[in-house]
């Protein structure tokens, strides 16, 4: 199994995770967000992205003020940056987006342990499921995606899943 707490198994990857890694690396993005137990989540690490995926990265603030303070003076010099405050799940988070090298990076917030937090939980449980099926389940993904599906939906339409594939993938078994 494959430590997505670390980034150190993108250096080994496809060509798009090794550019992460370098882009990440070299911005010492994950660096300057080590207080708040980043960890990069989404496509990208389970290799489901597609051209324009972008580079979320959860976080755990404890102080939503002095989140928003860090994020905005490490990165608000960045193109395209901004942040905004939002409700998901009855949970406040902080979202930030810039780019870099080409990359939007998004930086998610909340007052939850990132191993808790829901993006964390679904690319876990997207991983085991890619890891359980063929190359062409993957492929199917990738290409629901390409045709405007958001992740976890394009897994719900291959799975079978009836209502709420953002919940019901939490209690998927294999």
């Amino acid at each position: 199994m494959i430590d997505f707490t670390s980034i150190t198994y993108l250096k080994t990857g496809k060509s798009k995770q090794i550019r992460v890694y370098e882009i990440l690396t070299q911005n010492r993005i994950l660096e300057i967000l080590s207080e708040f137990d980043p960890i990069l989540t989404g496509t990208i690490p389970i290799n489901i992205d597609i051209e324009n995926s972008d580079l979320d990265i959860i976080c755990y603030w404890t102080n939503k003020t002095d989140f928003i303070t860090k994020i905005s003076a490490a990165f608000s010099t960045k193109p395209e940056f901004k942040i905004r405050n939002s409700l998901i799940n009855n949970n406040e988070s902080v979202i930030a987006n810039f780019k870099i090298d080409g990359f939007e990076i998004e930086i998610f917030g909340q007052n939850i342990p990132t191993k808790n937090q829901n993006a964390y939980k679904h690319m876990l449980i997207e991983h085991e499921i890619l890891q359980s099926k063929d190359e062409n389940f993957r492929l199917k993904i990738i290409a629901l995606k390409q045709n405007g599906y958001k992740t976890e939906p394009a897994f719900g339409k291959l799975l079978g899943l009836k209502n709420d594939p953002y919940t019901e993938l939490l209690d998927y078994k294999i």
